[in-house]
Protein backbone atom coordinates (compact mmCIF):
# COMPACT_ATOMS: atom_id res chain seq x y z
CA UNK A 1 0.00 0.00 0.00
CA UNK A 2 1.27 3.50 -0.77
CA UNK A 3 2.26 5.78 2.09
CA UNK A 4 -0.41 8.47 2.55
CA UNK A 5 0.88 11.63 4.26
CA UNK A 6 -1.17 13.12 7.07
CA UNK A 7 -2.58 16.60 6.63
CA UNK A 8 0.10 17.90 9.02
CA UNK A 9 2.78 16.31 6.81
CA UNK A 10 1.23 17.93 3.74
CA UNK A 11 1.24 21.28 5.53
CA UNK A 12 4.95 20.77 6.20
CA UNK A 13 5.51 20.42 2.44
CA UNK A 14 4.71 24.11 2.12
CA UNK A 15 8.14 24.74 3.67
CA UNK A 16 10.10 21.67 2.61
CA UNK A 17 9.15 21.99 -1.08
CA UNK A 18 9.04 25.80 -1.22
CA UNK A 19 10.70 27.53 -4.16
CA UNK A 20 10.11 31.01 -2.75
CA UNK A 21 13.19 33.10 -3.52
CA UNK A 22 14.92 30.27 -5.39
CA UNK A 23 14.91 32.18 -8.68
CA UNK A 24 14.79 35.65 -7.15
CA UNK A 25 12.20 37.64 -5.21
CA UNK A 26 10.52 38.93 -8.36
CA UNK A 27 10.44 35.61 -10.21
CA UNK A 28 7.36 35.18 -12.39
CA UNK A 29 8.04 31.73 -13.88
CA UNK A 30 8.36 29.32 -10.96
CA UNK A 31 9.19 25.81 -12.10
CA UNK A 32 9.27 26.91 -15.74
CA UNK A 33 12.76 28.13 -14.90
CA UNK A 34 13.74 24.49 -15.40
CA UNK A 35 12.95 24.88 -19.11
CA UNK A 36 16.29 26.11 -20.46
CA UNK A 37 17.28 26.65 -24.11
CA UNK A 38 19.03 23.29 -23.97
CA UNK A 39 15.82 21.61 -22.80
CA UNK A 40 13.89 23.22 -25.67
CA UNK A 41 16.46 22.14 -28.26
CA UNK A 42 16.41 18.57 -26.95
CA UNK A 43 12.61 18.58 -27.12
CA UNK A 44 12.70 19.78 -30.72
CA UNK A 45 14.92 16.81 -31.60
CA UNK A 46 12.07 14.47 -30.56
CA UNK A 47 10.02 15.52 -33.59
CA UNK A 48 10.68 12.68 -36.02
CA UNK A 49 7.23 11.81 -37.38
CA UNK A 50 5.98 15.36 -37.98
CA UNK A 51 2.65 14.51 -36.33
CA UNK A 52 0.87 16.98 -34.02
CA UNK A 53 -1.78 15.77 -31.54
CA UNK A 54 -4.12 17.99 -29.53
CA UNK A 55 -4.40 17.46 -25.78
CA UNK A 56 -7.58 19.52 -25.36
CA UNK A 57 -11.33 19.03 -25.34
CA UNK A 58 -13.70 21.02 -27.54
CA UNK A 59 -15.38 23.93 -25.74
CA UNK A 60 -19.18 23.60 -25.85
CA UNK A 61 -21.78 26.29 -25.27
CA UNK A 62 -24.52 23.78 -24.46
CA UNK A 63 -24.98 22.90 -20.79
CA UNK A 64 -23.17 19.80 -19.53
CA UNK A 65 -23.20 18.12 -16.09
CA UNK A 66 -19.52 19.00 -15.49
CA UNK A 67 -20.01 22.74 -16.15
CA UNK A 68 -19.73 23.51 -12.43
CA UNK A 69 -18.55 27.08 -13.07
CA UNK A 70 -21.20 27.89 -15.64
CA UNK A 71 -21.72 27.09 -19.29
CA UNK A 72 -19.70 29.01 -21.92
CA UNK A 73 -21.82 31.60 -23.71
CA UNK A 74 -21.79 32.33 -27.45
CA UNK A 75 -23.78 35.17 -28.98
CA UNK A 76 -23.73 35.62 -32.74
CA UNK A 77 -23.11 39.22 -33.78
CA UNK A 78 -23.41 38.47 -37.50
CA UNK A 79 -24.41 35.26 -39.26
CA UNK A 80 -24.47 33.62 -42.66
CA UNK A 81 -28.25 33.68 -42.45
CA UNK A 82 -28.31 37.48 -42.46
CA UNK A 83 -25.61 37.61 -45.15
CA UNK A 84 -27.64 35.31 -47.38
CA UNK A 85 -30.75 37.43 -46.89
CA UNK A 86 -28.85 40.61 -47.74
CA UNK A 87 -27.39 39.02 -50.86
CA UNK A 88 -30.78 37.74 -51.99
CA UNK A 89 -32.21 41.24 -51.53
CA UNK A 90 -29.47 42.64 -53.72
CA UNK A 91 -28.15 44.88 -50.92
CA UNK A 92 -24.64 43.43 -50.73
CA UNK A 93 -22.88 40.46 -52.27
CA UNK A 94 -20.38 40.24 -49.41
CA UNK A 95 -21.09 39.12 -45.85
CA UNK A 96 -19.42 37.64 -42.81
CA UNK A 97 -19.96 35.99 -39.44
CA UNK A 98 -18.68 36.89 -35.99
CA UNK A 99 -19.55 36.15 -32.39
CA UNK A 100 -19.04 37.12 -28.77
CA UNK A 101 -17.74 34.28 -26.60
CA UNK A 102 -17.48 34.31 -22.80
CA UNK A 103 -16.58 31.61 -20.32
CA UNK A 104 -15.11 30.69 -16.94
CA UNK A 105 -12.35 28.31 -17.95
CA UNK A 106 -11.31 27.30 -14.42
CA UNK A 107 -13.30 24.28 -13.31
CA UNK A 108 -13.78 20.70 -14.43
CA UNK A 109 -14.56 20.71 -18.14
CA UNK A 110 -12.40 23.14 -20.12
CA UNK A 111 -8.75 22.38 -20.83
CA UNK A 112 -6.78 25.21 -19.26
CA UNK A 113 -3.52 26.33 -17.69
CA UNK A 114 -3.58 27.71 -14.14
CA UNK A 115 -1.55 30.84 -13.56
CA UNK A 116 0.64 31.21 -10.47
CA UNK A 117 -1.80 33.90 -9.27
CA UNK A 118 -4.77 31.51 -9.32
CA UNK A 119 -4.47 30.05 -5.80
CA UNK A 120 -3.68 31.66 -2.43
CA UNK A 121 -2.78 30.36 1.01
CA UNK A 122 -3.03 32.52 4.10
CA UNK A 123 -3.46 35.57 1.88
CA UNK A 124 -0.28 34.89 -0.09
CA UNK A 125 0.49 33.65 -3.57
CA UNK A 126 3.70 32.26 -5.08
CA UNK A 127 6.92 33.80 -3.79
CA UNK A 128 5.11 35.31 -0.80
CA UNK A 129 3.36 38.05 -2.74
CA UNK A 130 0.12 39.52 -1.37
CA UNK A 131 -3.13 38.02 -2.64
CA UNK A 132 -4.50 41.60 -2.84
CA UNK A 133 -2.35 42.08 -5.94
CA UNK A 134 -5.15 40.23 -7.76
CA UNK A 135 -8.04 42.69 -7.69
CA UNK A 136 -11.33 43.58 -9.34
CA UNK A 137 -9.86 46.49 -11.30
CA UNK A 138 -6.77 45.05 -12.93
CA UNK A 139 -7.15 41.34 -12.38
CA UNK A 140 -3.73 39.85 -11.68
CA UNK A 141 -1.36 42.79 -11.32
CA UNK A 142 1.39 40.34 -10.32
CA UNK A 143 2.07 36.89 -11.79
CA UNK A 144 -0.38 37.42 -14.70
CA UNK A 145 -0.58 34.84 -17.47
CA UNK A 146 1.04 37.36 -19.84
CA UNK A 147 4.36 36.42 -18.22
CA UNK A 148 4.07 33.32 -20.41
CA UNK A 149 3.82 35.39 -23.58
CA UNK A 150 6.44 33.18 -25.25
CA UNK A 151 4.59 30.00 -24.37
CA UNK A 152 5.82 26.67 -23.06
CA UNK A 153 8.02 24.55 -25.32
CA UNK A 154 9.64 21.55 -23.66
CA UNK A 155 9.72 17.76 -23.53
CA UNK A 156 6.38 16.18 -22.75
CA UNK A 157 6.15 12.81 -21.01
CA UNK A 158 2.87 10.88 -20.87
CA UNK A 159 2.62 8.66 -17.79
CA UNK A 160 -0.20 6.29 -18.64
CA UNK A 161 -1.01 5.05 -15.15
CA UNK A 162 -4.34 3.54 -16.21
CA UNK A 163 -2.54 1.34 -18.74
CA UNK A 164 0.15 0.44 -16.20
CA UNK A 165 -2.61 -0.69 -13.84
CA UNK A 166 -4.27 -2.68 -16.62
CA UNK A 167 -7.60 -0.84 -16.39
CA UNK A 168 -9.68 1.17 -18.83
CA UNK A 169 -9.90 3.97 -16.29
CA UNK A 170 -9.21 4.65 -12.64
CA UNK A 171 -12.16 5.10 -10.32
CA UNK A 172 -13.45 8.35 -8.78
CA UNK A 173 -11.43 9.23 -5.68
CA UNK A 174 -8.53 6.95 -6.68
CA UNK A 175 -5.23 8.76 -6.28
CA UNK A 176 -1.99 8.32 -8.20
CA UNK A 177 1.12 7.83 -6.05
CA UNK A 178 4.87 7.90 -6.77
CA UNK A 179 4.87 4.11 -7.02
CA UNK A 180 2.33 4.38 -9.84
CA UNK A 181 4.44 6.97 -11.66
CA UNK A 182 7.52 4.77 -11.47
CA UNK A 183 5.55 1.73 -12.65
CA UNK A 184 4.40 3.75 -15.68
CA UNK A 185 7.98 4.92 -16.32
CA UNK A 186 9.25 1.34 -16.22
CA UNK A 187 6.49 0.08 -18.51
CA UNK A 188 7.13 2.85 -21.03
CA UNK A 189 10.92 2.98 -20.86
CA UNK A 190 11.00 6.69 -20.07
CA UNK A 191 12.04 8.74 -17.05
CA UNK A 192 10.84 12.17 -15.96
CA UNK A 193 13.63 14.74 -15.86
CA UNK A 194 14.12 18.43 -15.14
CA UNK A 195 12.07 20.73 -17.35
CA UNK A 196 9.49 18.15 -18.40
CA UNK A 197 5.77 18.61 -18.85
CA UNK A 198 4.41 15.52 -17.09
CA UNK A 199 0.98 14.42 -18.33
CA UNK A 200 -0.98 11.95 -16.22
CA UNK A 201 -3.50 9.67 -17.90
CA UNK A 202 -6.02 8.16 -15.49
CA UNK A 203 -8.28 7.01 -18.32
CA UNK A 204 -10.98 9.52 -17.40
CA UNK A 205 -11.17 10.68 -21.03
CA UNK A 206 -12.16 7.16 -22.06
CA UNK A 207 -14.76 7.03 -19.28
CA UNK A 208 -16.08 10.43 -20.37
CA UNK A 209 -16.52 9.19 -23.94
CA UNK A 210 -18.07 5.83 -23.01
CA UNK A 211 -20.06 6.56 -19.83
CA UNK A 212 -20.86 10.20 -20.48
CA UNK A 213 -20.50 13.51 -18.70
CA UNK A 214 -20.89 13.54 -14.91
CA UNK A 215 -21.36 16.18 -12.16
CA UNK A 216 -17.77 15.73 -11.04
CA UNK A 217 -17.99 17.70 -7.80
CA UNK A 218 -20.57 15.16 -6.65
CA UNK A 219 -19.15 11.98 -8.19
CA UNK A 220 -15.45 12.71 -7.59
CA UNK A 221 -12.65 11.82 -9.98
CA UNK A 222 -9.16 10.27 -10.02
CA UNK A 223 -6.00 12.34 -10.17
CA UNK A 224 -2.64 13.22 -8.67
CA UNK A 225 -2.27 12.49 -4.96
CA UNK A 226 -0.35 15.12 -3.02
CA UNK A 227 2.13 12.38 -2.07
CA UNK A 228 3.57 12.88 -5.58
CA UNK A 229 4.75 16.44 -4.92
CA UNK A 230 8.11 15.53 -3.30
CA UNK A 231 8.75 13.18 -6.26
CA UNK A 232 7.92 15.93 -8.78
CA UNK A 233 10.06 18.42 -6.84
CA UNK A 234 13.03 16.06 -6.86
CA UNK A 235 12.65 15.35 -10.58
CA UNK A 236 12.35 19.06 -11.45
CA UNK A 237 9.01 18.86 -13.27
CA UNK A 238 8.23 22.19 -14.92
CA UNK A 239 4.51 21.67 -15.48
CA UNK A 240 2.08 18.85 -14.75
CA UNK A 241 -1.26 18.00 -16.26
CA UNK A 242 -3.98 15.41 -15.99
CA UNK A 243 -7.11 14.27 -17.76
CA UNK A 244 -9.01 15.50 -14.70
CA UNK A 245 -8.73 18.69 -12.62
CA UNK A 246 -5.30 17.57 -11.30
CA UNK A 247 -6.07 16.83 -7.61
CA UNK A 248 -7.77 13.54 -6.86
CA UNK A 249 -11.27 14.29 -5.59
CA UNK A 250 -12.03 13.80 -2.79
CA UNK A 251 -8.46 14.36 -1.66
CA UNK A 252 -8.98 12.96 1.84
CA UNK A 253 -8.02 16.20 3.56
CA UNK A 254 -10.36 18.61 5.34
CA UNK A 255 -8.43 21.89 5.28
CA UNK A 256 -6.34 21.23 2.19
CA UNK A 257 -9.12 20.04 -0.09
CA UNK A 258 -7.03 20.58 -3.25
CA UNK A 259 -3.48 20.18 -1.90
CA UNK A 260 -1.74 19.89 -5.28
CA UNK A 261 -3.09 23.34 -6.11
CA UNK A 262 -2.33 24.81 -2.67
CA UNK A 263 1.17 23.41 -2.20
CA UNK A 264 2.11 23.11 -5.87
CA UNK A 265 1.03 26.49 -7.21
CA UNK A 266 1.50 28.67 -4.13
CA UNK A 267 4.67 27.23 -2.63
CA UNK A 268 6.44 25.42 -5.47
CA UNK A 269 5.45 27.72 -8.31
CA UNK A 270 4.39 24.56 -10.17
CA UNK A 271 2.27 25.09 -13.28
CA UNK A 272 -0.88 22.97 -13.60
CA UNK A 273 -2.94 21.98 -16.63
CA UNK A 274 -6.45 20.82 -15.81
CA UNK A 275 -8.91 18.71 -17.84
CA UNK A 276 -6.60 17.57 -20.61
CA UNK A 277 -7.79 15.20 -23.34
CA UNK A 278 -5.11 12.50 -23.30
CA UNK A 279 -6.79 9.66 -25.19
CA UNK A 280 -5.48 10.77 -28.59
CA UNK A 281 -1.92 11.34 -27.39
CA UNK A 282 -1.97 7.93 -25.65
CA UNK A 283 -3.01 6.32 -28.94
CA UNK A 284 -0.21 8.14 -30.77
CA UNK A 285 2.34 7.18 -28.10
CA UNK A 286 1.38 3.52 -28.46
CA UNK A 287 1.47 3.77 -32.25
CA UNK A 288 4.95 5.27 -32.35
CA UNK A 289 6.27 3.23 -29.44
CA UNK A 290 7.36 6.17 -27.28
CA UNK A 291 5.78 8.27 -24.58
CA UNK A 292 7.99 11.34 -24.96
CA UNK A 293 7.46 14.15 -27.47
CA UNK A 294 7.81 17.87 -27.96
CA UNK A 295 5.19 19.68 -25.90
CA UNK A 296 3.89 23.12 -26.90
CA UNK A 297 1.36 25.34 -25.12
CA UNK A 298 0.63 28.97 -26.03
CA UNK A 299 -1.65 30.68 -23.50
CA UNK A 300 -3.79 33.61 -24.56
CA UNK A 301 -2.16 36.95 -23.71
CA UNK A 302 -4.93 38.09 -21.35
CA UNK A 303 -3.84 41.16 -19.40
CA UNK A 304 -4.43 40.40 -15.72
CA UNK A 305 -5.38 36.80 -16.51
CA UNK A 306 -5.27 34.14 -13.77
CA UNK A 307 -4.72 31.46 -16.40
CA UNK A 308 -5.83 30.65 -19.91
CA UNK A 309 -7.92 28.17 -21.85
CA UNK A 310 -5.46 26.22 -23.94
CA UNK A 311 -4.95 23.70 -26.72
CA UNK A 312 -1.71 21.93 -25.69
CA UNK A 313 0.04 20.01 -28.44
CA UNK A 314 2.12 16.84 -28.38
CA UNK A 315 4.37 16.72 -31.43
CA UNK A 316 5.90 13.39 -32.41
Amino acid sequence: MPSIPTEAEVMAMMDSLSNWGRWGDDDQLGTLNYVTPEVRKAAAALVTEGVSVSCAWDIENTHQPDHAMGTPQRYMVATGESAAAIAEAGVSRMGGAMEFFGLVYHGYAITHLDGLCHIFWDGKMYNGKEARLVNSTGGATHLPITELRDGIVTRGVLLDVAAAKGVDWMEPGEGVFPEDLEAAEARQGVQVQAGDAVLLRTGYGKRKREVGREPLLQTGFPGWHVACLPWLHERGAAVIGADTATDVNPSGYDTLQIPIHAVGIVHMGLWLMDNMQLEDVAEAANRYGRHEFQFVLSPLRIIGGTGSPANPLAIF
